[in-house]
């Protein structure tokens, strides 16, 4: 049977703005390009620019062959999310183009995954044509459309943001059930519970799986940390742990450090990116102190990265003081805006506004009263920060100076956790967490909230 694998993209250049969208259709099995499909749409969102892409593409296989199973792959999180499912859609202006592209298969025909930005090239050329094309009054024109060229071939094994749990699951999974030959290897308990170790099997090539894939999935379905060694006949073996395979290389590790207490913090008070921006409080200036002690004892921090605001811009300036360092501002690691909410307790928002906070409390889509950010918004921002500091810093250990809900997010897009597990962990004034990024894609959370360097 055919499958078709979709790639689509979409831009505003103001969003909104001028906006057009790409999509191409590929073989799965060759690889080979089918169709591509690209229009200017006038002024429009980004979003609603992605979801025109993925109707084009899905249309477009559909015409091809209405029985083949389809896997969508797009480097909109927000889209993927979506129409998998999971996130719920409230924007207006995406329901009915959520729904029509739902429709244009039957349930379970069409897969979506997520793809980094830099996987999904052809359609992202697609969408700029069609918006020059716009520019210059016209609507694109597939015989001159040049996106075709210097296109990445297509990965077809699971893929997924870094960080993402379930794709760096799947890919092990792939890898483990297409590469194993010969005897059936032992269980052996991972953490109290029974999982598999290929230690004891041969594992054979396939066309479909590289011998990195079937190096990362030994070495993720291992018992427990342990150096290679050698055996009795004299052969290595197989290093084992839930580390990286050494052919992955060094992680990019990041080093969550909460800013340390303002006034706000110990009144259990809103406090994000649309409140007063509050300083350090005396407790919070002895919080950056003593966690830079810490630091400096561990000795393994290369880099600073730190959200704009006062709080975390003066917590890692107690750090990199004491390191050496020079700090780096990323608008990405902001607090959420917490709009009407900012300054309140969370007693004082149920009292005054018990709607907005039941639906915030219930819908990762819902914004607190008065047009903050919602925590799905703040995931995409922190989603897309993540990613870039994955790719700037890979092999590297760096210090995140940052907030409540972006470390909180890292930690839920690194476990594959749903929405809901934000409340379900407590993260305190200038605690340290760790995730670490490896090339595969996997992460693996080394630490939670981290308080004993404010001890003693």
């Amino acid at each position: 049977m055919r499958e078709f694998i979709v790639e689509a993209d979409g831009g505003s250049r103001g969003n909104p703005g001028p906006a057009g969208y790409g999509s191409v259709v590929i073989d799965a099995a060759t690889g080979e390009t089918l169709v591509e499909r690209a229009e200017y749409i006038g002024i429009a969102t980004n979003n609603v620019a992605e979801y025109r892409g993925l109707l084009a593409g899905l249309r477009a296989a559909r015409e091809l062959d209405p029985a083949a199973p389809v896997r969508v792959r797009m480097d909109s999180k927000l889209v993927v999310e979506q129409m998998s499912g999971r996130w719920k859609i409230k924007h207006p202006g995406m329901k009915p183009l959520a729904a029509e592209a739902a429709g244009i298969y039957p349930p379970g025909q069409v897969t979506y995954e997520w793809i980094p930005r830099e996987h999904n090239k052809h359609a992202d050329r697609l969408a700029n044509e069609a918006m020059d094309a716009g520019k210059r009054g016209e609507q694109w024109d597939a015989g001159a459309s040049m996106a075709a060229l210097n296109a990445a071939p297509v990965d077809r094994t699971p893929s997924g943001p870094p960080g993402d749990a379930r794709a760096g699951a799947a890919k092990a999974r792939e890898a483990l059930a297409g590469g194993r030959a010969g005897s059936a290897p032992a269980p052996a308990t991972v953490g109290g519970h029974t999982g598999d170790t290929a230690g004891t099997a041969t594992v054979t090539g396939t066309a479909a799986t590289s011998d990195a894939d079937r190096r990362a999935a030994r070495t993720l379905a291992s018992p427990s940390p342990a150096p290679a060694s050698a055996s009795a006949s004299g052969q290595a073996q197989p290093s084992v742990g839930w580390g990286a395979a050494p052919d992955l290389g060094a992680p990019a590790t990041f080093v969550l450090l909460r800013h340390g207490e303002t006034p706000l913090t110990p009144e259990k008070r809103f406090s994000g990116s649309g409140g007063s921006d509050p300083a350090l409080s005396a407790v919070g200036r002895e919080q950056a102190e003593r966690v830079a002690d810490a630091l400096a004892r561990r000795g393994t921090v290369q880099h600073i990265v730190v959200s704009p605001l006062a709080r975390t811009r003066e917590t890692a300036g107690a750090v990199a003081a004491r390191l050496g360092l020079e700090v780096t501002v990323d608008d990405g690691l902001r607090e959420t805006d917490f709009g009407a909410w900012e300054g309140l307790t969370f007693g004082e928002v149920r009292e005054r506004y018990p709607d907005d906070l039941n639906a915030w409390l219930a819908d990762p889509e819902a914004e607190p009263t008065g047009g903050g950010e919602s925590f799905a918004a703040t995931a995409v921002r922190i989603a897309a920060a993540r990613d870039k500091l994955v790719a700037a810093y890979a092999g590297r250990t760096v210090l995140l100076v940052t907030h409540v809900t972006p470390i909180k997010t890292l930690v839920r897009l690194a476990l594959g956790a749903p929405p809901e597990s934000l409340f379900r962990m407590e993260l305190s004034a200038a605690s340290l967490s760790v995730v670490a990024y490896y090339a595969d894609g996997n992460a693996s959370v080394r630490l939670l909230n981290d308080t004993s360097h404010l001890r003693g």
